[in-house]
C-alpha cells in the first residue's frame, strides 16, 4: 500500500511535468508562428525592402538607366546612396556614393561586400533593373545582417534530440524532487490507512504517530473515535452481559411456572381428586400461566418501546385524579392494604396521557417501593402541577447501582422479589420518555429512594 501511494504520487508529478513539457512547446512554435508577422512589419520599413522596391524610381533612356527626382530624395531620406553597375559590375552612374567606393566590382567583390560590409561598415543591399543591378549602400545603417548555413534535416534532428534530453532531464528533476516530497505526503497517509484498518479489526487502542504533518487533526479525530468505540464496546458488552443475565433470569422464571403447570396438570390426571383439589390445581395453573403471559408481555413491550413502535392512545386527563385513583388501587390490593401509603396534592394540572400505559409505569414505580423494601417502609406519591413524585424512607440504592436502573434486564442486588423480568424500571422509562416527559431517581443507601415524573405542557 504504502508503495502504491508513493508510486501513483510520482505518476502524477511526471504527468504533470510532461503536460508541461508540451505546453511550453506548443506556446514556443505558436509564438513563433505569431512573431512572422511582427518580422514582416519590421522587414517593411528595412535596408532590403527599401532596395527590391527601389527600381519604380528608374528609367531607360537611350538604354540609360536614369534615377528620377523621387528617387533621389528617397535616398536622402534613408541617408543612403546608389550605384548602378551593368553587366560586367563597372559602375555606369551613382548618387551620393562617397569617393572611396569602387568604380567597378568583380562577383567575388559583390558577395563580400553584401555579406560582411565594406572597410568602412556600409551596409549593402543588391537590386535589379532591367539588364543592370545596383548598390545601394546605408553608411549609418542600425540594421544588422547575419548569414547563417543550415541543413533542415540536421536541424529538425538537433531539435528532436534537445527535445528529448529535455523531457528525460525534467521528468528526472521531476521524479527525485517528487520522491523527496512523496515520503512526506503519502507516509502519513499510510499510518492513516492503517488506523482505519486497525478500528477495522476492532482495535481500539490510541496511537500518537511520528511526523503527522498536516494530517494531525486527521490523526486526533481517529484517536477520539477509537476512544468513542472503545465506550461503546464496553457498553456493548456490559449491556450483553446483563441480556444473558436476564436471559438466564427469565429461562429460570419460565420454568418455575412451566413446572408446577406441567406437574399440576399431571396431577389432575389422578380419578381420586375430588372437586375442590381439582379447582385448587385449576387455580395454580392458571396462576403461573398468567405470571408467564405478564413476562412475555413485558418482553413484547420493551421491545416495541425500544423500536418507537409504540403509539399512544391519550385524553385529556387530570393528573390528581389519575394519581389518587392509582394509589386507592394499589391500598385496595390485598398484598399491600396495610402498607403505609399517602398522597398529596398541590395545583395539580391537566395533561394528555395514554391512562393504561401511564398507569403501568406509575405502579412499577410504586410496586418496587412497596416490593423491595420491608413492611415497615412509608411511600408518599405527591403531585405538583405537572410533576408527579414516589418517594420512600427504605433501604435506598447503592450508588453503583444507581446509574444502571433503568437499564434492560437489569436486577438491582436488593431484589428479593423472585418474580420479575428486570424490565419494569426501563419500560415506564421508556413510557414517560414516549409522553415527551422525563423521569430522574435520586437515592441513598439507608436513606429511601426519590421517583420524580415531569410531564410536558
Amino acid at each position: 500500500m504504502k508503495w502504491k501511494l508513493t508510486g501513483n504520487y510520482l505518476v502524477s508529478i511526471l504527468a504533470i511535468v510532461a503536460i508541461v513539457v508540451i505546453l511550453n512547446v506548443v506556446i514556443l512554435v505558436a509564438l513563433l508562428v505569431n512573431q512572422r508577422t511582427g518580422i514582416d512589419d519590421v522587414e517593411s520599413n528595412s535596408g532590403e525592402t527599401f532596395t527590391r522596391t527601389f527600381n519604380q524610381y528608374m528609367t531607360l533612356e537611350d538604354g540609360e538607366p536614369v534615377i528620377s527626382p523621387d528617387g533621389v530624395r528617397a535616398l536622402e531620406a534613408n541617408n543612403a546612396f546608389l550605384q548602378v553597375l551593368d553587366a560586367s559590375g563597372r559602375v555606369v552612374s551613382d548618387i551620393d556614393a562617397p569617393a572611396t567606393a569602387p568604380d567597378a566590382y568583380s562577383p567575388i567583390e559583390l558577395i563580400q561586400i553584401y555579406k560582411y560590409k565594406d572597410d568602412d561598415l556600409v551596409l549593402y543591399f543588391i537590386g535589379e533593373f532591367e539588364d543592370y543591378s545596383y548598390l545601394v549602400g546605408f553608411p549609418e545603417a542600425t540594421e544588422g545582417r547575419i548569414v547563417t548555413m543550415f541543413d533542415p534535416q540536421s536541424v529538425l534532428a538537433y531539435v528532436s534530440k534537445a527535445g528529448l534530453i529535455l523531457l528525460i532531464v525534467d521528468l528526472a528533476v521531476a521524479a527525485l524532487i517528487g520522491l523527496a516530497f512523496s515520503s512526506i505526503l503519502t507516509k502519513p497517509v499510510y499510518r492513516l490507512t492503517e488506523r482505519i484498518a486497525q478500528l477495522k479489526a476492532r482495535d481500539f487502542s490510541t496511537v500518537e504517530p511520528k511526523r503527522p504533518g498536516m494530517y494531525r487533526p486527521v490523526f486526533a479525530n481517529l484517536n477520539d473515535v477509537s476512544e468513542t468505540l472503545t465506550t461503546y464496546e464496553s457498553e456493548r458488552e456490559e449491556l450483553e452481559l446483563r441480556r444473558k443475565e436476564w436471559m438466564s433470569n427469565v429461562s429460570h422464571d419460565l420454568k418455575t411456572p412451566l413446572a408446577s403447570i406441567q406437574g399440576y396438570a399431571e396431577l389432575l390426571d389422578d380419578q381420586e381428586l375430588n372437586d375442590s383439589e381439582r379447582r385448587q390445581y385449576a387455580e395454580v395453573i392458571e396462576r403461573q400461566a398468567l405470571y408467564m403471559r405478564e413476562l412475555i408481555d413485558d418482553f413484547n413491550l420493551t421491545m416495541r418501546l425500544q423500536h418507537g413502535d409504540f403509539p399512544l392512545e391519550t385524553v385529556e386527563t387530570g393528573l390528581e385524579g389519575f394519581v389518587r385513583e392509582l394509589v386507592i388501587d394499589v391500598l385496595n390490593d390485598a398484598r399491600f392494604s396495610e402498607r403505609d401509603i399517602t398522597f398529596t396534592s398541590t395545583n395539580a394540572e391537566t395533561r394528555p396521557i395514554d391512562r393504561h400505559f401511564m398507569k403501568r409505569a406509575l405502579l412499577n414505580f410504586l410496586y418496587n417501593a412497596l416490593l423491595h423494601n420491608d413492611e415497615t417502609v412509608a411511600v408518599h406519591v405527591s403531585v405538583a402541577h405537572d410533576v408527579i413524585t414516589i418517594q420512600d424512607d427504605g433501604i435506598g440504592i447503592d450508588a453503583n447501582e444507581l446509574p444502571y436502573i433503568f437499564e434492560r434486564y437489569y436486577r438491582g442486588t436488593n431484589t428479593t422479589d423472585a418474580l420479575g423480568s428486570g424490565l419494569g424500571m426501563a419500560i415506564s422509562r421508556d413510557i414517560i420518555k414516549a409522553h415527551g416527559g422525563t423521569v430522574s431517581v435520586t437515592s441513598e443507601r439507608g436513606s429511601g429512594t426519590t421517583i420524580r415524573i415531569e410531564l410536558p405542557a
